[in-house]
């Protein structure tokens, strides 16, 4: 029986992805913030699956080689070390929708909160006080809230609030003007948004540009009656700089539902009574946690089936549309070809070009497919979607990407061409033709070919002179290799000639030197694409 994969489950995760990983895998579980437990099981995954506690870095790929893919069951990825993830050749993943719902909402409970002081009237009431004057509050209709960041949240807080009567101004530096304009919020300036909100809610992520963006200056030009609200990452608001401006009355009440370290039991905003604390909930309902678990527990099956992961955070290239998809099998195998035709040797330079209707999309991917059919013949490391390229980087000069819209004889067309440190150059080009899409070799070097690429194939080059053809055979049948198919291409009479030959059998070394020998070919390689 084939042994099942081993599926890692480090932090608590909702019921639901262990139901949607399916019975084909074999699920573990251990406390990822135990170091020394996680270092050791993760030694026998072929998956992980996080959320926020566990920390995987270099450290953890270094123990775990037969990782395939780490998946965070959630949107951020701070404890995730993504490039150290690359360099190992693992899919990284994570469930960027799952919970843009929920911590939209969240939000927008906060700038309630805000307005009418409910968390500090409940409390207030449940220890015995009736204090109805003291929790006065405003109303939101007719106020102006400033969004800063308009992503998928933004968004949807900009939608929920303006059905509070509120008008919805907006910054984002990382909009276009085109999704600026079609987001139905005025777009100002981040100083313009901090002078006119009546409220300001955060809806940004976590860089190096954002952290502190909000900070002591900034808190000097906003309203007196400004009300404050994060539930987007911790840091971004500078928390002691707007604990000072609530107590200097500088600002009029904020809520948080992140800080800048996590877990915080201490802060200078918890002792103000114009501040509504949450501890990181922006995520935390059953709906959220249920979409993050299912939609990275079918990432990581694919992953585990070795299919490419659209999506996946350290993949190169946009969604992969079915157009696309279609084609990276054939560029898989073109690169396996020319990974033969190369005889194992690394090539100092790469040109892979895309030519079709299908360049009308995103084909980064076809590269990358290519990248990974070729090196996984050439290089003793796993070569896999995500490290393709790094392996790719380490063995070649250059890798040049051309894209054509034009393509004279098919639909769609994908060439790979290597060049050689001693000059020498070959390539391979492909097509998928008839209804089955029939994986088909329409090119070697100058040549032009039809003929369908089959998991054994001879590829011969030698002088156009009779009797070659009856050569090949004579020498393929007293080895029992049975020949199924063949093509015959040239240049010109007399010059030289290139044909393939699909096998039912593989050719060994001795045959294929015979063959050579017999026909005095300048090149002859089998391709065996079945190992």
């Amino acid at each position: 029986m084939m042994k099942r994969p081993v599926v890692l489950l480090a932090d608590d995760l909702a019921p639901a992805t262990v139901d949607a990983l399916g019975p084909a895998v074999e699920v573990r579980r251990c406390d990822g913030t135990d170091r020394a437990t996680l270092l050791t099981t993760v030694a026998e995954a072929d998956a992980l699956l996080v959320r926020s506690a566990t920390r995987v870095d270099a450290e953890v790929f270094a123990a775990a080689p037969r990782l395939k893919v780490v998946a965070r069951a959630g949107v951020g990825l701070e404890n995730i070390d993504v490039e150290a993830a690359t360099r190992a050749g693992v899919i990284v993943v994570n469930a960027p929708t799952s919970n843009v719902v929920t911590a939209a909402e969240l939000a927008c409970g906060l700038i309630i909160s805000t307005a009418r002081h409910i968390p500090q009237a409940h409390t207030s009431l449940r220890t015995g006080s009736w204090q109805r004057s003291k929790y006065v509050g405003v109303e939101l209709a007719g106020k102006t809230l400033g969004i800063v960041g308009l992503g998928r949240i933004g968004k949807l807080v900009a939608q929920r609030m303006a059905a509070f009567g509120m008008a919805v101004i907006a910054h984002d530096p990382y909009l276009s003007a085109h999704q600026s304009a079609q987001s139905g919020a005025e777009m100002v300036s981040l100083d313009e948004l901090l002078q006119r909100a009546d409220f300001i809610t955060v809806h940004l992520p976590k860089t190096p540009q954002t952290m502190g963006l909000i900070g002591h200056e900034e808190l000097k030009r906003v309203k007196p009656s400004v009300r404050i609200v994060n539930a987007a990452r911790g840091g971004i608001v500078d928390e002691q700089a707007l604990a000072t401006a609530i107590r200097e009355g500088r600002v009029a009440g904020a809520g948080l539902d992140v800080f800048t370290v996590e877990p915080c039991t201490d802060s200078p905003l918890f002792d103000l009574d114009a501040v509504v604390v949450t501890p990181h909930l922006g995520a935390s309902t059953t709906e959220a946690q249920d979409k993050a678990g299912v939609s990275v527990a079918h990432a990581v099956r694919h992953a585990l089936a070795g299919e490419l992961v659209s999506g996946a955070v350290n993949l190169q290239g946009d969604a992969v549309s079915a157009d696309v998809s279609r084609l990276l099998p054939l560029a898989e195998n073109l690169g396996r070809v020319l990974a033969a035709l190369a005889d194992g040797q690394p090539p100092r330079d790469l040109h892979i070009e895309v030519h079709g209707q299908v360049t009308r999309h995103d084909v980064t991917v076809v590269k990358l497919a290519a990248l990974k059919g070729m090196f996984s013949e050439i290089s003793d490391r796993t070569v896999t979607w995500v490290n393709a390229p790094l392996i790719a980087r380490e063995h070649c000069r250059e890798v040049r990407f051309v894209t054509r819209s034009e393509c004279a004889r098919h639909r769609d067309q994908v060439t790979v061409r290597a060049t050689f440190a001693d000059g020498s150059e070959t390539g391979v080009s492909g097509a998928l033709t008839g209804a089955k899409d029939v994986h088909t070799l329409t090119g070697l070097d100058d040549y032009n070919l039809d003929v369908n690429i089959a998991e054994r194939m001879l590829l011969l080059r030698y002088k156009d002179v009779p009797g070659m053809i009856g050569v090949i055979g004579r020498v393929l049948g007293e080895a029992g290799v049975n020949i199924a198919a063949m093509q015959v291409a040239r240049l010109t009479e007399g010059g030289e000639a290139a044909v393939a030959l699909t096998v039912d059998n593989p050719v060994p070394a001795v045959v294929l030197g015979a063959i050579s020998e017999a026909i005095g070919a300048s090149s002859a390689r089998f391709v065996d694409l079945a190992v």
